[in-house]
């Protein structure tokens, strides 16, 4: 029987060799998760959350293609571009995240065009509105819809960005290791 620290050893090596994989994996399931919230439990996103949505498709993309381009055995030390851009892509999504909670929570101010002013009207809009069938309210960017354990949404969003930020960095500093 192994013992826990060569055990533990052993899945972060598996884990950190196919960071790709998982970056894929975990962006794919943050979309899931949004579009659920979207979808079922009726949280209309706003412009915020949309960009923060951008983030995981552009981790997501950039996994992919890290993914398809170092299966290549010519092309496998490329894997610590990938990993950095990746990191990028979820610094990026920290950013927006730690923004939207920061608006939220009123420590900063939102984008005007999310927070209520600012933004255009469209006649079909103005029309809905006068013939009483919008049913829509915008959501605003500096309101939480939704919290658990004090954390909205956005401030759930920072720390898990801040999650696979940190394991696409310790996968950027294994690859950029000499061999």
């Amino acid at each position: 029987m192994g013992s826990y620290p060569a055990t533990m050893s052993a899945f972060l090596r598996v884990f950190r060799d196919h960071w790709l994989f998982w970056a894929l994996l975990a962006s794919a399931l943050m979309l899931a998760i949004a579009h659920a919230f979207e979808t079922f439990g009726g949280y209309a996103p706003c412009t915020l959350c949309l960009r923060q949505r951008e983030a995981y498709w552009i981790a997501g993309t950039i996994a992919l293609a890290g993914i398809l381009v170092t299966r290549l055995p010519t092309q496998r030390r490329l894997r610590w571009v990938f990993d950095a851009a990746v990191a990028l892509a979820f610094a990026y999504g920290l950013y927006l995240a730690i923004y939207h909670s920061g608006a939220e929570w009123k420590w900063w101010p939102g984008p005007t065009t999310c927070s209520g002013g600012g933004g255009q009207v469209s006649l079909d809009a103005l029309s809905a509105l006068a013939d009483g069938t919008a049913k829509i309210k915008p959501p605003a960017c500096d309101q939480a819809a939704w919290r658990m354990f004090g954390l909205s949404m956005a401030g759930w969003n920072a720390l898990i960005s801040l999650k696979l930020l940190v394991w696409s960095v310790i996968a950027l500093l294994h690859d950029r290791r000499p061999a």
